[in-house]
């Protein structure tokens, strides 16, 4: 009786435990969410922008989920966080922001699921994910 009332405690305790793969935090493991790659201020793109060219070729589109970086790659993706208002996941297609201290800039829609769109600009972190 002993024995199996250990391997019951056991089986229930395994299904309390800490995820080692892919979190609900859009594909991001607990152990590379732990590294951000920089935290500071992310501004967004002006809506007047919209249709003009990005560093990569492609068309800025306000709606979708994309972002500046003065150095990532094009088509490295990033999970934007921003403390007490979520998280974003978006694709870098141009470079930028050039002003200092901040790290990303990013479309209106990546804005506005981080609710920025008020301030203009806010405080997150940047992490990349594969």
């Amino acid at each position: 009786m002993r024995a199996s009332a250990i391997l019951v405690a056991m089986g229930l305790l395994a299904g309390c435990s800490t995820p080692t793969g892919p979190s609900d935090s859009g594909g991001v493991s607990s152990a590379q969410a732990a590294a951000p790659l920089a935290c500071a201020e992310a501004s967004y793109y002006a809506d007047s922008l919209a249709g003009n060219s990005t560093a990569s070729g492609e068309p800025y589109d306000p709606k979708k989920l994309t972002a500046a970086h003065r150095t990532l790659p094009f088509g490295t993706r990033l999970r934007v966080t921003r403390e007490g208002h979520g998280e974003v996941l978006v694709t870098v297609n141009d470079r930028g922001p050039f002003i200092d201290g901040r790290i990303i800039d990013l479309s209106r829609a990546a804005a506005e699921k981080i609710d920025m769109i008020t301030a203009g600009i806010a405080d997150v972190c940047i992490y990349r994910v594969d």
